[in-house]
Parts: C-alpha cells; sequence; structure tokens
C-alpha cells in the first residue's frame, strides 16, 4: 500500500478529518555530507596544485587580467566593441581583484572554487537520481577528468559556467516531483546566470528539455518548464542579439577546436549508457546524463556547418554526464560482487594513466601562447629607443600583460592606447603613417602571432612590404604562441637604437 501524501487526511475515530501534518525538512545525512564535501576538497586539492603553471599566463587569460583591472564603465564600453558575451564574468573579476588584488593567484582561485562547487553538485545529482555510492563516485570522477583540470586553471568564465548548469540542472531534478514555483524561480535564474556569462550554456537548455519530454513527466511539470525555459531565453534575447554583430571575436575558428575529447568521452558516455544503471525517481540517471553529454557538442558541431563554432571549453559543462555515467557505471559493478574488484583495478589502472596528462596540463606549454614568455622575449630582444610592430595589430594584448616589457620600446602602429580606446589592442595609424614610422627607426622589434598574419589588412601589408623592402631579419626568438624578430635597416650594417621617440600608449599596457 502507497504511503499516503500530505495532502490526505485520515478520518477520527469520531468521524472527522484530522487536519494534515506538516512536512518536516529533513536534515542532511552523513552521507549527502560525504558526497558535498569529498568531491570539493579533492577539486581544490587539484586546483590548487601547480596553479602558477610557472607563473605564466596564456593570451585569453590576458585579456581577463587587463579587462578586469580597468573601471566598471570602461568594461562597459568596451564591451560595446568587443568580448560583450563575457562582459559580465569581467565585471565580477572586477570585484574579484578589487577584494584579493590582482594577482595570477587571485585570476585563477575563481575557477578552481567554481569548479569545486560543480562538483559538489555533480554528486549531488548521482546521490538522488542513483543512491550515495554513486553519488560520491560520480562527484570524484568529475574532477579528475582532464577537461576539468585543465579550465579548473584558467582565468576564465567555463568554470563558473559549468558550476551553474550543474546546481541548475539538480534544480531541475528537484523540481520535477515537487512542483513549486520558488523551485522552477530557482532553476531559471540559476540557467539565466549561466547564460549570461556565456551564451552558449542555453544548449544546457536543450538537453533539459531532451531530458523531460523523454522521461514523460507529467502536463503540468513540463508546462512549467516551457515557461522556465521560455524566460530564460527571453532574458539571454538581448545579449545574443547584440553579440552578434561581434562575429569576428570567433572568426578565428577555423574548425571543430579539439574535437578528439568530445567524440571520445561521447562514445564513452554512450557505452556506459548501454549497462542496467538502475536509479530512482521520475528522471533516470542516464535519461539526465547522456542529453547533456551528447547534445550541446553536436549542436554546436551541427551549426558549424554554417559557421565554426565548436570549441570544447564552450561547452565544459557536457562533462557533468560522463562523470554521472562513470560514477553510476562504477557503482553498478560494485554491487556485483564478483566482478568488483576488477572494477577496482581499472580504475586504479585508469588513474594511473591520467597522471601524465594532469601533469602536462600545469606547465606553460599546455597552452596555445604564453603571453608571459613573448613578454619576456620582447624585453630581451629590445633596446631602450627601438620600435616595436605587432603583426597583426589584434594581437597587441599579447605584449600588454606586463607594461614593464615593452615600456622603452616604441609601438609604431599605435594611434590610441586600449584603454583609452575602451578596445582589447588599441587604434592603429593608418598604413601610410605606419609605413613612414618605421622608416625612422634602425631596429624594429617584431611580434608575430602564430597563425594570426593576415595579408588582406591595409595596415598588415603596409608594416610587412616596409619590412621587406627596408629591413632584414637580424635575429628571430621562437616562444609559445608566437616569434619575436628583431629587424634592422638594409643600409645601416652596424646597427644602432632609434630615436628615442614617444606614443600614445607606447607600451600597450593597461592602466592597473
Amino acid at each position: 500500500m502507497p504511503p499516503m501524501s500530505l495532502d490526505e487526511r485520515a478520518p477520527t475515530a469520531t468521524g472527522t478529518v484530522s487536519p494534515p501534518v506538516p512536512a518536516r525538512r529533513p536534515s542532511p545525512s552523513p552521507a549527502e555530507a560525504v558526497v558535498v564535501i569529498a568531491p570539493l576538497l579533492l577539486t581544490i586539492a587539484l586546483g590548487l596544485w601547480g596553479i602558477r603553471r610557472k607563473n605564466t599566463m596564456w593570451g585569453d587569460e590576458s585579456v581577463t587580467y587587463q579587462l578586469a583591472h580597468r573601471d566598471l564603465s570602461q568594461i562597459w564600453h568596451t564591451a560595446q566593441h568587443v568580448d560583450l558575451v563575457h562582459a559580465l564574468y569581467y565585471a565580477v573579476m572586477h570585484e574579484v581583484f578589487g577584494l584579493f588584488g590582482g594577482g595570477l593567484v587571485t585570476l585563477r582561485l575563481p575557477s578552481v572554487l567554481a569548479m569545486s562547487v560543480a562538483a559538489s553538485g555533480v554528486g549531488l545529482l548521482a546521490l538522488r537520481l542513483a543512491g550515495p555510492r554513486a553519488g560520491l563516485l560520480a562527484g570524484l570522477v568529475f574532477p579528475v577528468l582532464p577537461q576539468v583540470q585543465k579550465y579548473a586553471q584558467e582565468g576564465r568564465s567555463y568554470a563558473m559556467v559549468c558550476a551553474l548548469v550543474a546546481w541548475a540542472t539538480y534544480a531541475l531534478v528537484v523540481s520535477v516531483p515537487h512542483r513549486a514555483r520558488w523551485r522552477w524561480a530557482v532553476y531559471g535564474s540559476t540557467m539565466l546566470l549561466a547564460c549570461l556569462l556565456h551564451e552558449f550554456a542555453v544548449l544546457a537548455l536543450v538537453a533539459h528539455g531532451v531530458t523531460l519530454g523523454l522521461s514523460r513527466v507529467p502536463r503540468p511539470v513540463m508546462r512549467a518548464w516551457s515557461v522556465t525555459a521560455a524566460g530564460v531565453v527571453a532574458g539571454l534575447l538581448p545579449l545574443a542579439i547584440r553579440s552578434a554583430g561581434q562575429a569576428e571575436q570567433v572568426s578565428w575558428i577555423g574548425g571543430p577546436v579539439r574535437l578528439q575529447y568530445f567524440l571520445v568521452v561521447a562514445v564513452l558516455g554512450l557505452a556506459c549508457a548501454r549497462a542496467p544503471l538502475g536509479g530512482r525517481g521520475p528522471v533516470r540517471l542516464s535519461v539526465l546524463a547522456v542529453p547533456i553529454l551528447v547534445l550541446p557538442g553536436l549542436l554546436l558541431l551541427i551549426a558549424s556547418l554554417v559557421k565554426p563554432l565548436f570549441v570544447d571549453r564552450y561547452v565544459l559543462y557536457s562533462n557533468i554526464g560522463i562523470a554521472l555515467l562513470l560514477g553510476a557505471l562504477m557503482d553498478h559493478f560494485h554491487r556485483k560482487q564478483q566482478s568488483s574488484r576488477y572494477v577496482w583495478i581499472a580504475a586504479v589502472a585508469v588513474l594511473a594513466a591520467l597522471v601524465p596528462s594532469s601533469l602536462s596540463l600545469r606547465t606553460p606549454e599546455s597552452r596555445s601562447d604564453d603571453v608571459t614568455a613573448i613578454g619576456a622575449a620582447v624585453r630581451t630582444a629590445g633596446r631602450p629607443g627601438d620600435g616595436l610592430l605587432h603583426l597583426s595589430g589584434r594581437h597587441r594584448i599579447l605584449t600588454a600583460a606586463n607594461p614593464e616589457d615593452t615600456r622603452f620600446l616604441t609601438d609604431l602602429a599605435l594611434a590610441q592606447d586600449p584603454v583609452s580606446s575602451n578596445t582589447l589592442a588599441g587604434v592603429e595609424l593608418p598604413a601610410r603613417e605606419i609605413a613612414a614610422r618605421m622608416l625612422d627607426f634602425d631596429r624594429i622589434v617584431a611580434v608575430r602571432a602564430t597563425g594570426a598574419h593576415s595579408l588582406t589588412d591595409p595596415r598588415e601589408q603596409a608594416k610587412t612590404s616596409t619590412l621587406r623592402r627596408h629591413f632584414r631579419a637580424h635575429g628571430t626568438t621562437h616562444v609559445n604562441g608566437a616569434r619575436v624578430t628583431v629587424y634592422v635597416r638594409d643600409h645601416d650594417p652596424s646597427p644602432k637604437a632609434g630615436p628615442r621617440t614617444t606614443s600614445p600608449g607606447a607600451s600597450g599596457g593597461v592602466r592597473r
């Protein structure tokens, strides 16, 4: 006989109906506490391990570092021209820098903490859907995933988005049986905040809808989700429309970036979902995990048929799905006593195999560029009074993180520095003026970003043609993400430093 619901009233001996007994919120059990705390502590430990990466920074983090040091009004004005999709994150980091200082650890620590919160959310999700052991295992699997380890140590928004999606998913699962409006409000506001931090978080909303459809939830539940989802989309729409005008921000994506990881975990997840993972409640674990693992990346790949958009970090939160499936699979095999020993042996072997990857992720070479090394190479190659040239100009951010690297050099193409122009890379002079300024110098330090130079821009054509006709390469230093070349005038066999001229924002730096 099923238990009587709280709305049912039992008749008393006199025939009257007794009032309903109010429900008491149960206190967290020891199992729940372990499921929350253990993954959180493991993620913090892995996040703090090698967090400085030998005191280096890569290009995207450099953008965060520079913009978060600007005033909120400057961040807003800059976002009108570029990087509007990350404006909220820059504002958050501005406040973090104001409270705790703008150092390298402060840049990355919010991501460590956010990923720790995400791990706890993953654990609670699995606990609710498959039991305490599955919850603990899923929560512990999540932080050791290579992609999670990588972006837990980056000063970008992706870890925060992952945490918000994890807890929004938990709010969704909790909301289904209760149907309370405030629970749907929590779900909707959490999802909206995730989308405002990064627009592609909206793809998790699609995955949630598919999960509810496959779970055949009652119509009132589906209606409540639809209304909430419509509210999230409406809240995101102004940002999406406005940021569409900044599509050049993703023009660097020539094809799927790091697609292999997504394909591997997707196939692994689908294989895990074939096992009888069990579960409880109206939403099954596999029905929740597979859509959030596969759909966001798949939709980005489909969109890439029109315009390349797939980058693995844009759907970082899909790791929630693989962690849930692996945790539940390990729990399934543990219940089968005859095979549990082999499961744990396999788990130890996998962890051992991940050690080289974990070590590699904490080196400067694990990122596509290293602005610290690029700046140091410029500082070493340059002499006071030398000219400085960026090929191309939009990659001036590669030398702007530390103004001391370019302090005694003159930026030959710069008309207005990044801060005063409310841009990322500043405003450059017309092509003719750049060429004329270059001829005033006998030595020029040129920074060429790997794979970034384009001959279609007249300014870039003027830079390269002037170097080719009037200068010769005197020495090149190759660093991660760029090469730094010293050019000298052909007419002077014994090159000397150029005139000690200055230009607005010669260092290309930002106001601290």
